[in-house]
């Protein structure tokens, strides 16, 4: 299968490397193509055979194609290919998805998150929505005739990259789709499920990193492992609210993209959300947070737009609320803790 993978952050580059197999050893997946836009982090990414910003340490396979810049533009690297994986955060998803409009092949996007409204101020006018959308949702405005999906699911870059098992959700309401993910990564190493409820798998991305900063938030003020379970539980309960009102299955929500995703990146130190949550319990500013990531960390630029969604369709969502406060400079951590310990009493089902 041919496969171009369009964007050399941690997660496209691992799930090249991870496609591409580990040639040097004789074990040859896919003709996979490796795609970035920076002519200098390609000329690095070739000089280097390794991506030392974003996954040190983890040697790019020789069969594994490095392209971009000056030398390839995004038309001729799709160009003949089998699958486009466009491996960009959530804020550069409308402009790719807008230049594959007409893409022959099926096309997967691996963001996880809402378009921030900063990043639809400057978009044409039928393109405007009060809220931020998530990706399916920006590739209904702009490229209604792809066939896409998402892959998602639990999944550190790191581990995939050095083919630890994995398991991920292919999503999308075309089969053709579904099928080609399958078909590119499914593997001894990596398991690939089906899906057709896009609409659960992308709230379920997107709404776990908006949890995960407040299990940080949690461990950093060593509130204890019983807060945490139940941090993690009820951030289910919320998100699985948002989900089924924005036309989603609730069974999506206790699989992999659902409470899978939210435990891996809820507790896991290799996740750049929770530890969003961690800095702040230090007392450090939300600038000075993002300044130390060196990654982006979706959660801060999505959790008001999960917000608003929500209070839109009548959906209650604390923690998010929480969170939301809390960057916003409004809390401080202590006091967020308190504000969700302070709430009415409930039976349990009726917070579902």
């Amino acid at each position: 299968m041919k496969i171009v993978v369009l964007g050399a952050g941690a997660w496209g580059t691992a799930l090249a490397v991870n496609a591409a197999g580990a040639s040097d050893a004789g074990v040859v997946r896919h003709e996979v193509t490796l795609w970035a836009r920076n002519p200098l982090q390609v000329q690095a990414l070739q000089a280097e055979r390794a991506n030392t910003r974003y996954l040190p340490g983890i040697a790019l396979p020789s069969s594994l194609r490095l392209q971009g810049g000056d030398g390839m533009s995004l038309a001729q690297a799709v160009s003949g290919q089998d699958l486009i994986v466009v491996a960009t955060p959530v804020a550069a998803a409308r402009s790719m998805l807008r230049q594959l409009k007409h893409a022959r092949a099926p096309v997967a996007w691996l963001s996880k998150g809402f378009e921030s409204p900063v990043a639809t101020e400057s978009a044409p006018a039928s393109d405007s929505k009060p809220f931020g959308l998530m990706v399916h949702e920006v590739r209904a405005q702009v490229a209604p005739d792809l066939r896409a999906g998402v892959l998602s699911g639990p999944s550190f870059a790191l581990e995939v990259a050095r083919m630890q098992p994995t398991a991920l959700v292919a999503a999308s309401e075309h089969a053709e789709v579904r099928a080609a993910l399958v078909a590119a990564f499914h593997s001894p190493s990596l398991r690939v499920y089906a899906s057709d409820d896009l609409v659960g798998v992308e709230v379920g991305g997107a709404v776990k990193n908006v949890m995960a900063i407040a299990a940080g938030l949690c461990d950093g003020l060593q509130l204890g492992l019983n807060a945490r379970a139940a941090l993690i539980t009820r951030g289910l309960a919320e998100m699985t609210r948002l989900g089924v009102a924005l036309g989603a299955r609730a069974e999506t929500f206790t699989g992999l993209s659902g409470l899978g995703d939210l435990v891996l990146t809820a507790t896991g130190d290799l996740s750049r959300n929770r530890k969003v949550g961690l800095l702040l319990a230090q007392g450090k500013s939300l600038g000075e947070v993002l300044a130390s990531l060196g990654h982006v960390a979706e959660g801060v630029y999505c959790a008001r737009t999960v917000v608003q969604r929500a209070a839109s369709l009548g959906v209650d969502m604390p923690i998010a609320q929480s969170v939301v406060a809390l960057l916003d400079g409004r809390l401080e951590a202590s006091e967020a803790v308190a504000l969700l310990m302070e709430r009415e009493p409930k039976t349990e089902l009726d917070c579902y």
